[in-house]
This record gives C-alpha cells, sequence and structure tokens, in this order.
C-alpha cells in the first residue's frame, strides 16, 4: 500500500471511528436509541432445510449484539414447529391443526432452549413472551404486555416473542408470525418492522419463476403491489408475501417502516441498515 492509499484509509477509518464514537455518545447522553422489531420466519431458521439452522441463530445473535447500542430490539421468532420436527413428527391423522398445536407445544421450549444457548455466547440473555390476539384486542393485556417488554428491554434481556399456538392458531394456519410482528411493531411504537424472508423483497413479478423479475425498491401503495404477488409454497412457513403485505399496511397506519430482506444471507440486517444489501422499504 501506497503512502497515499494509506492516509486515504486512515482518514475514512478515523471519520467513521468518530462518527460510530458519536453515535454512541449521543444515544448514551440523550437516551435516543431507537425501536427495531426483527421477524424470523420459519424458513430463515431452517437456512433451506427442513430443520433448525444453528449457524442461522449465531448470525442473528452476532448482528444483534452489533446493533444493541444503537436500538432496543425485539425479535418476533417463529420455527416450534420445526424445532419439534428434530425430535417427534406427529402425524395429523385427518387433524392437522391439533398436530401442529401438539407439535408447537413441543418445540417452544427446545426453541428457546437453542436461543438461550446460542445467544448467551454473546452475552445476550432472552425471555420469552408467548402471546396470542387477544392481548392486542383487550386494553388491561396491551398494558400488561407493553409494561413486560418494556421491563425486558430495561433490565437488557432480549424479549423473544411467538404465538401461543396451544390456545391460538392463526398464525399456524396463515400468517407465520408476519401480523403478530406487525400488532408487536404498533404496541411498542418501533421505528422499524424488519421482516425476513427467503428472497430480497417485493419483486414486479416472481422471481422463482421469472428470471428477469426486478426488484422493487420502496412500495408507497400497499394496495398497488398485490396484484404483484405470485405465491409460492415453500414447505415450511406459512408465511407468504401477501402475510408481509398485511403486516406492512397495520404498520404503516401507525407511521411504522417495514422492510422485507433476505433474511438467508449472513449478517443480511446489519447490511441493510448500512445500505449495503437490496431490500423492500414500505413508507411509513
Amino acid at each position: 500500500m501506497t503512502q497515499i492509499s494509506e492516509e486515504i484509509f486512515g482518514y475514512f477509518l478515523s471519520a467513521y471511528l468518530r462518527k460510530s464514537a458519536v453515535k454512541k455518545l449521543l444515544i448514551w447522553a440523550f437516551g435516543m436509541k431507537k425501536k427495531l422489531v426483527l421477524k424470523i420466519g420459519t424458513s430463515t431458521l431452517t437456512g433451506g432445510t427442513k430443520l433448525i439452522s444453528r449457524g442461522k441463530i449465531e448470525d442473528i445473535g452476532r448482528q444483534i449484539l452489533e446493533l444493541r447500542d444503537e436500538f432496543d430490539i425485539v425479535l418476533v421468532s417463529s420455527g416450534a414447529i420445526a424445532a419439534a420436527k428434530q425430535y417427534i413428527n406427529i402425524k395429523d391423522a385427518g387433524r392437522p391443526v391439533e398436530s401442529k398445536q401438539a407439535m408447537a407445544a413441543i418445540g417452544q421450549p427446545l426453541l428457546m432452549r437453542i436461543y438461550n444457548e446460542v445467544f448467551s455466547d454473546f452475552g445476550i440473555p432472552t425471555a420469552q413472551c408467548l402471546m396470542t390476539y387477544r392481548d392486542f384486542e383487550n386494553e388491561t393485556s396491551r398494558l400488561n404486555t407493553l409494561n413486560t417488554i418494556t421491563e425486558l428491554i430495561k433490565y437488557g434481556y432480549l424479549p423473544v416473542i411467538n404465538e401461543n399456538d396451544t390456545t391460538s392458531v392463526e398464525e399456524i394456519v396463515l400468517g407465520d408470525n408476519d401480523k403478530l410482528s406487525a400488532l408487536v411493531a404498533a404496541l411498542i411504537r418501533a421505528d422499524l418492522l424488519v421482516l425476513a424472508s427467503d428472497i430480497d423483497g417485493v419483486f414486479d413479478k416472481n422471481p422463482h419463476l421469472h428470471p428477469d423479475a426486478r426488484l422493487m425498491p420502496e412500495i408507497k401503495n400497499i394496495d398497488e403491489a398485490r396484484n404483484l404477488i405470485e405465491e409460492r409454497d415453500s414447505g415450511l412457513g406459512t408465511g407468504g408475501m401477501n402475510s408481509k403485505l398485511e403486516a406492512a399496511i397495520i404498520c404503516q397506519r401507525e407511521n411504522i417502516e417495514t422492510w422485507i430482506v433476505n433474511g438467508g444471507v449472513n449478517s443480511f440486517l446489519v447490511d441493510a441498515l448500512a445500505g449495503e444489501r437490496p431490500f423492500t422499504k414500505f413508507s411509513a
């Protein structure tokens, strides 16, 4: 490296460090942390397989650790049924919903154990929050839920939220926690909801079927975007692109920005926030 290139490199490195230090100082002094809800679906957690990928959870943990100085983060995670499948597979025998409920009951503590084990290596304590849509309909339940999440964040715990599939089946049947994550974002008045998907965002046509499909970097009118959606069953989670649009609509009503990012790649969230990865943004 020449002397000139070394000087240029040194200048930009010091500028970056100064910017990072100033940002951390402002956050520390004025409590300027933003609130971010990250939703991880089954297809992301399994990494394209049928089983939970510890490697993917490690990737998520590294990113949360890197972003915790700037954001208060709430994780909404699917994957209970996939976690159960590593140990048992209950056949539906004509009752698919009930069988999935049983699988979710078996898998939820297993999923949390994986999160606890992996995230503890990064110094991130976790807390489980199981919720249903009824928790958002009653004002007392809403307040209690908000207070619990707020206290967990206050004491440095990462809330890991999932639907209580034993008593509620909405997300088992359709949604994979997309709607739940939007309701959580609205409840805590988040600044940003990030929906991790298996593609880069919304395209003008299905990229799995059309090689010439183009990514739409920003969408303001969500209703118009519905006409572009061609669903493809991945056989894993239940949340297709339509359920993500529904989540974006909920957040748009609350002036919360929503992103759809490809969670299948490493550092997807950190890179998207740095402007180094393509994604679709739904304007608030």
